[in-house]
């Protein structure tokens, strides 16, 4: 449990790093992802990109995997 939860806390610090690719392809702008300014700094959580990707990547692993 422990190393699942590590990657996905490693995936979204990943997402968050390039998100100003990203946001190129619309995959950073998804609903539920949350961005917000304070005191000048901007904050940027991309949950659904993570779901969505961490879906993405599941059914490809299943795949190769038949």
């Amino acid at each position: 449990m422990f190393k699942w939860l590590l990657a996905v806390a490693g995936i979204v610090v990943l997402i968050g790093l390039l998100a100003p690719q990203l946001s190129k392809w619309e995959l950073g702008r998804l609903p539920g992802d949350v961005r917000f300014r304070r005191k000048g700094r901007e904050y940027y959580f991309p949950i659904a990109s993570t779901i969505l990707l961490s879906l993405l990547l599941t059914f490809a692993l299943r795949v190769v995997r038949l």
